[in-house]
């Protein structure tokens, strides 16, 4: 139970902060509204997720 319960408040804390640098970081960043940029930001965690999971796959399939 308490090695789910600091997962959980790590899991929160970890979104906390992702969403502060969100709301106050990203402003200042310079991103041109282009369509390039759009195809990037919506493909690139499903891509990324995808890695990830082939990867996890491949290193199950060897054991």
């Amino acid at each position: 139970m308490e090695n789910q319960m600091s997962f959980i408040v790590k899991l929160l804390l970890l979104s906390a902060l992702l969403s502060l640098l969100i709301k106050y970081a990203t402003p200042s960043l310079v991103i041109p509204a282009t369509a390039i940029n759009a195809l990037i930001i919506v493909l690139l965690p499903p891509v990324i997720m995808a890695i990830a999971l082939l990867w996890r796959f491949q290193a199950h399939k060897q054991n």
